[in-house]
């Protein structure tokens, strides 16, 4: 059972800042100035104490050094650095893992998603909020092809799953300190953050901006990794590709018997002979294609289940240097 109250009020005797800001980075030197000057002026006239914890996930561009030099210079920052690149995804979890706010907030690095949009977040929070997502009004810097994608899956996604994923919203988002226990619970491999976002439930309101361009740097995220994570995002919340799978072995085997049945029908009564390699052929082919889709389905499905049998840990820390002068190796 999971017992917290979502705003965080009589919770003054747990230890930790009002707010934790958690900032996954892969290789993003380029931006990481500027987004800790940002998160620093925004967080210092709300009044609250906080803390910002980065999460480096096997960065090869400096980057790590960079956020050494961050937690020397301030106290609360905090840097979680991973033993390898585990994915963004698993790089959420583990600042999520790390952060010791009553509210956290999950912003990217590259500021597509505007820091100074915080206190809004937190205004909602207060209110009684446990999710307060960011929703896109507008997308700079992207271009109609990923726009056009991304709707797509949202829309996909809304057909086949239960869990209702809001549209045109990314990782940018308040959580309260129950619903970051809740999600610490789901310890999944392969983890597609915005459904669980959704599935663990508790009060949620949008609140809607419009998305800069990447400061500086390109996207790590290639159409391969999109289409990737799509799948992932598919598997974990739906089986309806199993029985899509299903449906259509039931529609062909149909079409299938009633051609049987025509064909020995008319070569008993018209005495026809069997004729049509060509159709023949696209039959043999049409349906070792779909046996292969069948198959493609029910393996995505296995391989995930053969991840999960073997229980191996989310990630590995390699350094943790906490906030507040804390310092510890992991």
């Amino acid at each position: 059972m999971i017992h917290a109250d979502s705003t965080g009020k009589g919770q003054d005797s747990a230890p930790g800042p009002v707010l934790s800001v958690v900032v996954p980075v892969f290789n993003e030197h380029e931006v990481l100035a500027e987004l800790q000057s940002r998160l620093t002026r925004v967080l210092s006239a709300m009044g609250d104490s906080y803390e910002i914890v980065y999460v480096d996930d096997g960065s090869r561009d400096g980057s790590l050094e960079l956020l050494r030099g961050f937690c020397r210079d301030d106290g609360a920052v905090s840097l979680v650095s991973l033993s390898r690149n585990f994915g963004k995804e698993i790089a959420m979890t583990a600042g999520l893992d790390h952060a010791r706010g009553q509210a956290v907030v999950i912003i990217d690095a590259d500021l597509q998603d505007p820091p100074e949009l915080i206190p809004e977040l937190v205004a909602q929070w207060r209110k009684g909020y446990d999710n307060v997502y960011a929703r896109r009004r507008q997308r700079d810097g992207e271009t109609w092809l990923k726009q056009a994608t991304a709707s797509g899956f949202y829309r996909l996604m809304g057909r086949l799953t239960r869990v209702e994923i809001p549209r045109d919203t990314g990782d940018f988002r308040l959580l309260s300190r129950r619903a970051v226990t809740a999600l610490g619970l789901l310890r999944e491999q392969h983890r597609f953050m915005k459904g669980l976002f959704a599935w663990i439930g508790y009060p949620s309101i949008a609140v809607e901006y419009d998305r800069d361009r990447r400061h500086g740097g390109t996207s790590k995220l290639s159409y391969w990794k999109l289409w990737n994570f799509a799948l992932d995002g598919i598997t974990s919340f739906t089986i309806v590709p199993l029985k899509l799978a299903t449906y259509l072995g039931v529609v062909v085997a149909t079409v299938a018997l009633v051609a049987i049945l025509v064909i020995i029908g008319k070569t008993i009564m018209f005495g026809e002979p069997v004729r049509g390699y060509a159709s023949l052929m696209c039959t043999v082919l049409f349906l070792g294609g779909v046996q292969l889709i069948a198959l493609g389905a029910l393996g995505e499905y296995m391989g995930r289940m053969f991840n999960e049998t073997k229980h191996r840990p989310l990630y590995l820390v390699n350094q943790y240097l906490g906030a507040y002068g804390t310092r510890r190796p992991e």
